[in-house]
């Protein structure tokens, strides 16, 4: 069989296991060179093993909840999906989320998956209050901000290469409502969409929709959408007589893989123009519910498809607070000069962050979207040299082709993973397509 993430590049053969009980699970990892893999969300080659894949499907379930403290204890792979399901109608919303629901929380772990709040809450790791992690020779070690801390700090952004996540305590928030009272802000270039960012600081959840096309006096046009949980008194009619039922939507799909001629720069010029037209429109205070706001790219079923079959490939860095002007502007001259536009382009505020090896530091965060293409990927090698000279470091849950020095000269912290994972024994058992490509 062959693997790939969600970007469907790259594709290697390779063979998967999905063991059923913490027993069997045990003695893989005991006997075998393996990496965990979850519901397949991450962009490129972190979930697939240079020998073999384990599949936690199988470990599912929900065991616990603390209605007091809002404090779930869930095996790895359970839904996010799922978890929202089951605990929105109570009144409880994960504390951070991803821009999907159909991850894992396993895989949310190993990410340290950030949203829109991380400018206030941080990642996903600061709602975590013990992992119980599978490590060499097939031992089961629980590791807490109290016990076992270094595997703890490590596990957390760590890509799963510290050990199989089997289960995990986290602290969801109560909410009185599954409304978002948005706030949509049109911002007619860069500084402007900066300034935004930086005097909404107050609000809970903040993303902007970004024109990597723009030029000129335009250049870094965005849409800001601020965001905060709406109270049962924003509520009338309907919506205060059932805060937490939403209209169901009909999900739509992608049903093949889009000709790659299909996004170019005229194509992607004209949805660019016509979104930002669209956002200014609606431009003011409305509320819309959870899954639109945090979730829209989960209505379109197999978006992934719209590149075409060769897949492909994102980009995403964070740069330094004092830097982020500069590297930004450098970053979306480079792509609107290489016609190479991104119709998915998010810019977020991060907040400070402390961690072994989490992605996030205080500053900002570009996403970008391309097509696979030799054309592409050598604007990737320029993106990742501008990020550099301005002291940026890239997110490898979204990571498919970055070279090893690249990732090394970009986060010193990447060399003390690697010696740690050889000094404490783990390179021989967790190893990832992604850990070998960039030597960790």
């Amino acid at each position: 069989m062959t693997l790939a993430g969600w970007g469907r590049f790259p594709v290697f053969p390779g063979t998967t296991e999905a063991p059923r009980n913490e027993a069997e699970l045990c003695t893989i990892v005991a006997d075998q060179v393996v990496i965990a893999r979850g519901n397949g969300r991450a962009y490129g080659d972190s979930a697939i093993g240079s020998d073999k894949t384990i599949s936690m499907r199988h470990f599912n379930h929900m065991l616990a909840f603390d209605a007091n403290l809002g404090v779930l204890v869930a095996e790895a792979g359970v839904l996010l999906a799922d978890v929202i399901s089951t605990f929105l109608p109570r009144g409880w919303f994960p504390a951070v989320t991803p821009g999907t629901k159909f991850v894992t929380l396993g895989g949310m772990i190993a990410a340290d998956v950030h949203g829109k709040n991380h400018h206030k809450e941080g990642s996903f790791g600061a709602c975590v209050d013990w992992i119980d992690v599978i490590t060499p020779g097939g031992t089961i070690e629980r590791c807490s901000r109290q016990e076992n801390a270094e595997l703890f700090n490590w596990t957390i952004g760590g890509m799963g290469l510290t050990g199989i996540i089997l289960r995990a305590a986290l602290r969801l928030r109560p909410v009185q409502s599954a409304w978002i009272r948005q706030t949509l802000h049109p911002l007619h270039n860069l500084d402007a969409a900066l300034d935004a960012f930086e005097t909404t600081q107050d609000a809970t959840y903040s993303v902007a929709w970004i024109d990597c096309l723009s030029q000129g006096e335009s250049l870094g046009r965005s849409l800001l959408m601020l965001g905060e949980h709406a109270t049962g008194a924003e509520l009338t009619g309907d919506r205060a007589r059932y805060p937490f039922e939403t209209p169901r939507k009909r999900k739509l799909s992608v049903p093949f893989d889009c000709p790659a001629r299909m996004l170019n720069s005229l194509s992607v010029r004209t949805f660019n123009g016509l979104y930002y037209w669209n956002g200014s429109r609606q431009r003011g205070e409305t509320l819309v519910d959870w899954d639109s706001y945090f979730y829209p790219l989960d209505a379109i079923l197999g978006w992934n498809r719209i590149y075409g079959r060769k897949g492909f490939i994102q980009f995403q860095c964070v740069l330094p607070l004092e830097q982020s002007k500069a590297g930004l502007t450098a970053l979306l001259q480079a792509t609107s000069a290489a016609k190479a536009g991104s119709f998915l382009a998010v810019l977020k505020r991060f907040g400070l962050q402390d961690s072994a090896f989490s992605f996030p530091m205080l500053g900002y965060t570009l996403a970008l979207d391309f097509p696979v293409n030799q054309r592409t990927l050598s604007l990737m090698t320029q993106l990742d040299r501008i990020t550099i000279e301005h002291g940026g470091r890239f997110y490898l849950a979204k990571d498919s082709r970055m070279p090893a020095d690249t990732l090394h000269r970009s986060d010193p912290r990447a060399t003390a993973f690697a010696t740690h994972r050889e000094a404490s024994g783990l390179s021989g058992s967790f190893r990832s397509k992604q850990s070998e490509r960039l030597c960790l």
